[in-house]
């Protein structure tokens, strides 16, 4: 069983300072749960924690920010664990200030490599006087109060949109904040799609792991459509909740055919597809963490029809040509530069 993480060892630590009903917003971990005394509710962003979650004395658990109203106004403390993203720690202070009562204790826990400094002038600029209450396991705990509580509070009033272009596909793609390459198109997707206007899949289905905000799936389609060729349904599944809910808004706007499913990893997901593509992960916070797209790559064959292609992009020092070799089948590289290389593996008749 991996460690609980440092900013949940902390929250422990400092257990005395939840009172009444309790909202953690930004759980990676509900082994925690068990080790409060409190209740209330848990907000989420990855799927593998709303995966494994199950009522624990009182604790209500909600994948993604679209929280029900019933919860309005109505904890007496609110925990923020930060992000990584400054953006998304401003969003989730939105919906603590939503959520907690009118002077209610917020909190905010961070890790310093993380830039919890940084995250406490956001924090001050919402809560008023804050103050420094522990510091340890290079951590930080601040708290504050709900001098500012909101009387409403919705994820659409957070989507943005933005243009792109690749091989000359216009895109319009849905953002949040927290999703994966926000506002641009990544260096590593671009070339992703690139090899796919070289070397289309010619199939007409396709998964995409880690779809991200949808951008695959509605370049694909878009792609069909300018070469007149029968539209393809791409599949996507995501860990993260405002990648599920981008990818969706993404689809509909582009009029692209697929489901996108919430799932850490493969494991809950079902199908055959005659091609999957990615552009993994391999970043768990601001650490590198390669695990998700290990599993992915021994899962994988099981999800692919035989004869069956993944295409996947990644940089090029991580280790996956070889384990894409010996899980898939013979792999090539389709292109590369000094950052990021595409591989292309096929998967391999069984025995």
């Amino acid at each position: 069983m991996s460690a609980m993480p440092n900013t949940h060892e902390v929250l422990l630590r400092n257990a005395q300072l939840l009172g009444g009903r309790v909202a953690l917003l930004g759980l990676t971990d509900d082994s925690l749960l068990p080790r409060l005394t409190v209740s209330g509710l848990i907000v989420t962003d990855q799927a593998s924690v709303s995966e494994s979650f199950a009522p624990n004395r009182g604790w209500d658990c909600c994948f993604g920010y679209d929280v029900a109203s019933d919860h309005a106004a109505s904890f007496e403390t609110v925990v923020v664990f930060l992000p990584k993203a400054r953006a998304e720690l401003e969003f989730r202070l939105a919906l603590a200030r939503y959520l907690a009562r009118p002077g209610a204790m917020l909190l905010v826990i961070g890790e310093k490599k993380e830039g919890i400094a940084g995250g406490v002038k956001q924090f001050a600029a919402v809560a008023g006087s804050v103050m420094k209450v522990d510091s340890a396991r290079h951590c930080q705990v601040w708290s504050g109060t709900n001098s500012l509580p909101l009387s409403a509070f919705s994820v659409s009033e957070w989507l943005t949109w933005t243009d792109l272009a690749c091989a000359g596909i216009p895109l319009s793609i849905a953002g949040l904040p927290g999703v994966f390459s926000l506002g641009r198109l990544d260096d590593g997707t671009r070339m992703l799609l690139e090899t796919l206007a070289e070397s289309p899949l010619g199939v007409e289905r396709v998964l995409d792991f880690a779809c991200g905000a949808g951008v695959i799936g509605a370049w694909l389609h878009k792609f069909c459509q300018a070469a007149g060729t029968r539209p393809i349904r791409v599949d996507g599944s995501d860990v993260q909740a405002q990648a599920v809910y981008c990818a969706r808004q993404t689809y509909a706007r582009a009029g692209c055919q697929g489901d996108i499913h919430a799932a850490n990893g493969l494991a809950t997901v079902e199908g055959v597809w005659p091609a999957v593509i990615s552009n993994p992960p391999f970043h768990t916070g601001v650490k590198t963490d390669t695990s998700m797209t290990e599993q992915f790559l021994a899962q994988v064959a099981s999800h692919l029809a035989p004869g069956g292609e993944l295409r996947l992009v990644a940089n090029s020092f991580l280790p996956y040509e070889a384990l894409m070799e010996r899980y898939i089948g013979p792999v090539e590289r389709l292109a590369q530069d000094r950052r990021f290389t595409v591989y292309r593996a096929i998967l391999k008749k069984r025995r």
